[in-house]
C-alpha cells in the first residue's frame, strides 16, 4: 500500500451522489470510485497514523460502508460517510476520522459507554482530582475550536447530589470532542495527514484520561 496523499478527487462527489441516490444500483455503478478515492486513502491514512497513535492504545479500523438497518426506520443501505478509528474498545477513548459530504471530521473521547464504563466514568468525575482534570481538558479543547458533544441526563444521575460541583460532567452518558473542516483542496493533498495528526495530538489528553479512568467494557455488546 502506498502512503497517504489525500483523499481522491471524487471522494466528496461520490458521497454527494450517494446521499441523493442511496441505492444498490448507485453503489455498484460507483464502487470503483469508493475503493480508489475513499477506502484506499482511509486505510493508508490509518496505517500511517497507527505508528504514533496505535500500539498499546488500540488498533486501526475502517468502518464497513453498510448500515445496520435491522431495527431502524430508515432502511437506506449505505452510510453517507466513511469513518476510521484507532481505539482499544468503544467508550475507552478513540481517535476518529471521517470523510463525507461535509468534508473532514475528526473526533475522540468516550463514545457509547456501557454501564460498567459509565459507572467508572462517574466515579472518576466525582473525585475532585480526576474530575477537575477532565474539566480542564474539555475546556482547553473548546478554546482550541473543538465542539464538546454527548448524550446527557436532564437531572442528576442516581446516587449523586443535584448540587455536586461537577454535576454537568456527571450528567454525561457519552462525551466526545468533534471538529469539522468543510471540503477544500487540503482534503485531497498530503496536508490532510498533517491536519488529522495535529487534531489527534490535541485529543491525546482526553483519550488518555478515558483510557485510564473509563477503560474497555467488561460487558458484551
Amino acid at each position: 500500500m502506498t502512503g497517504f496523499d489525500g483523499f481522491g478527487e471524487y471522494a466528496v462527489d461520490f458521497y454527494d451522489g450517494l446521499a441523493a441516490d442511496n441505492s444498490k444500483a448507485y453503489w455498484d455503478a460507483n464502487k470503483a470510485t469508493y475503493d480508489a478515492d475513499v477506502h484506499a486513502p482511509m486505510q493508508a491514512l490509518l496505517t500511517e497514523l497507527e505508528k504514533e497513535f496505535g500500539g498499546e492504545f488500540g488498533n486501526p479500523k475502517v468502518f464497513r460502508p453498510y448500515r445496520d438497518v435491522r431495527f431502524a426506520k430508515d432502511k437506506t443501505p449505505y452510510k453517507t460517510h466513511c469513518g476510521g478509528v484507532i481505539e482499544s474498545g468503544r467508550g475507552a477513548g478513540a481517535y476518529y476520522v471521517e470523510v463525507g459530504p461535509d468534508g473532514l471530521r475528526v473526533g475522540g473521547g468516550c463514545f457509547h459507554m456501557e454501564s460498567d464504563q459509565l459507572a467508572r466514568f462517574r466515579t472518576a468525575v466525582a473525585e475532585e482530582i480526576h474530575g477537575d482534570v477532565l474539566r480542564g481538558v474539555l475546556a482547553k479543547l473548546e478554546r482550541g475550536g473543538w465542539e464538546i458533544r454527548g448524550d446527557r441526563l436532564r437531572t442528576a444521575p442516581r446516587g449523586y447530589a443535584k448540587d455536586h460541583p461537577r454535576i454537568d460532567l456527571l450528567q454525561y452518558r457519552s462525551v466526545f470532542a468533534v471538529r469539522v473542516w468543510e471540503p477544500d483542496d487540503t482534503l485531497h493533498e498530503r496536508g490532510c495527514f498533517t491536519r488529522v495528526r495535529t487534531a489527534w495530538r490535541q485529543l491525546r489528553e482526553f483519550n488518555e484520561w478515558a483510557r485510564d479512568h473509563v477503560g474497555t467494557s467488561d460487558r458484551g455488546r
